[in-house]
């Protein structure tokens, strides 16, 4: 048993950066779009899934379309919902709330935002929903993570030490069973 590949791709450059975007539905660049079709490329996949916020899902329609497939829409890829912080400037978010939410995300969610582990949990699911075929998925960085926690165990040290770039692409193999586990084989950013 060889397990699937699963390439996990952050979303090309969006129209705001240097803001907390969460749910809220901003595009991608032209330019963050091209990235994202560059460094899909290579991949050899079977299928593309997509988060259904538009900096993930426009750069999954034109992957798609350059291979002849659809994208499945899953909203279950979003990024973190930040609440009442969804869009804003860090710089204009309480210093102390948001330190005590990046040393544990669970247990000081943004207002009105969601919980790290409510985040992994749904990650969780959209990943024992995936057919076993290699497969993209073009979603977020906090998506990425927390389908490293849910896959490898990482803990929030470990998956914050992980790079994740605009268009950076994680390659994991993804071992049946449930729940399902895997193995980074690749990381290009």
């Amino acid at each position: 048993m060889q397990g699937m590949l699963l390439h996990l791709m952050r979303h090309g450059a969006p129209v705001e950066t240097g803001r907390l975007l969460g749910h809220g539905d901003w595009p991608s660049t032209d330019a963050g779009i091209a990235a994202c079709r560059a460094r899909a490329w290579a991949l050899e996949v079977s299928a593309i899934h997509c988060s259904d916020l538009s900096r993930a899902s426009q750069a999954a329609a034109v992957i798609a379309q350059d291979r002849g497939l659809t994208p499945r829409i899953d909203a279950r890829w979003r990024e973190l919902d930040f609440g009442a912080w969804d869009g804003a400037d860090p710089a204009t978010v309480d210093a102390n709330a948001l330190a005590q939410f990046h040393a544990d995300p669970d247990a000081s969610p943004p207002p009105d935002g969601e919980r790290w582990s409510a985040l992994v949990a749904r990650v969780r699911a959209a990943i024992a929903a995936l057919p076993s075929q290699p497969a993209l998925v073009v979603t977020h960085g906090g998506a990425m993570r927390a389908a490293l926690a849910s896959l490898c165990g990482f803990d929030q040290r470990q998956i914050w030490a992980i790079d994740l770039p605009y268009a950076a692409c994680l390659t994991l193999r993804v071992w049946p069973g449930e729940p399902r586990w895997g193995q980074i084989v690749g990381l290009a950013t």
